[in-house]
């Protein structure tokens, strides 16, 4: 999280773990009976407009790349509304920026749906990441914790090996993890700034992939968190758009490089 971004992460959190997790175990939706089949009971009406924090929210910051656990109110990732139903009962899954938001939802997720998690994130995230897995254990599933910084090609390695050894094998890669820095103009972005977004939301994906692949197996997924920035950027958001329409272009490209193989790659765009 940066101080300097403008754009609601809560937003970004809404139905995304539902999405996530729908995208991986499709196949085993369709295998496994008719929508609705076996709900007896109707369950009770709620009226969404009072279920969750409204703003306006006070102005607070953090240093990067701050906590969830420290934002006032504490953003929603399905600790106490998500509920899973068996359907990545045995998978085993590696998830950048597993932390926090996008990748926090996820997470949990997979957990309650029967799926054994590894989150990667930055070792200053460690209380959020803590939380996190503790969450995923309290679904009697292994919950494995890797800090590291992806911008290091050798490091992505490390990350991949390290998950398929503590949780016995990998079928589901979600490369999540991404920096976004707001800035007014080009001008104003350093070389060092640059590098680095491109480095996290470019080159750490394709690492971390290309690691990954030798471990998946046909039915095995791969899912990217993309962006309506990559087709109507923001002009504030100037290099992590370009990063995001990378993202789009790798997940294409990669599902037909891996239809073949049964590999399946999917993005999620919020």
């Amino acid at each position: 999280m940066n101080e300097q971004n403008t754009i609601s992460r809560r937003k970004a959190l809404t139905g995304l773990a539902i999405g996530l997790t729908s995208v991986v175990a499709s196949p085993v939706l369709a295998a496994g009976g008719k929508e609705g089949e076996n709900s007896g009971l109707t369950a009770e009406l709620e009226d969404p407009r009072n279920k969750y924090p409204k703003p306006p929210f006070k102005e607070q910051t953090q240093p990067w790349p701050g906590l969830a656990g420290k934002m006032d109110p504490k953003p929603d990732h399905g600790e106490k509304s998500y509920k899973g139903s068996g359907r990545l009962k045995g998978r085993k899954a590696l998830i950048t920026g597993g932390d926090s938001g996008m990748g926090r939802a996820a997470a949990i997720a997979f957990a309650r749906e029967g799926a054994d998690v590894a989150i990667n994130y930055l070792p200053a995230e460690e209380p959020d990441a803590q939380e996190v897995i503790a969450l995923i254990k309290a679904e009697g599933r292994k919950g494995v914790a890797i800090p590291g910084d992806i911008t290091n090609e050798s490091f992505c390695g490390q990350l991949v090996a390290q998950a398929v050894q503590a949780l016995g094998g990998l079928d589901i890669l979600v490369n999540n993890a991404a920096l976004q820095q707001t800035k007014p103009s080009i001008a104003d972005i350093t070389t060092d700034q640059f590098d680095r977004t491109m480095k996290t939301n470019v080159y750490a994906p394709f690492w971390i992939t290309k690691a990954a692949l030798p471990h998946l197996r046909p039915g095995s997924s791969i899912i990217s968190t993309t962006s309506e920035q990559a087709n109507d950027p923001s002009p504030e958001l100037f290099d992590y758009a370009q990063t995001k329409a990378a993202n789009t272009s790798f997940v294409r490209s990669l599902a037909k490089q891996l239809a073949s193989k049964g590999i399946r790659v999917n993005g999620v765009a919020p």
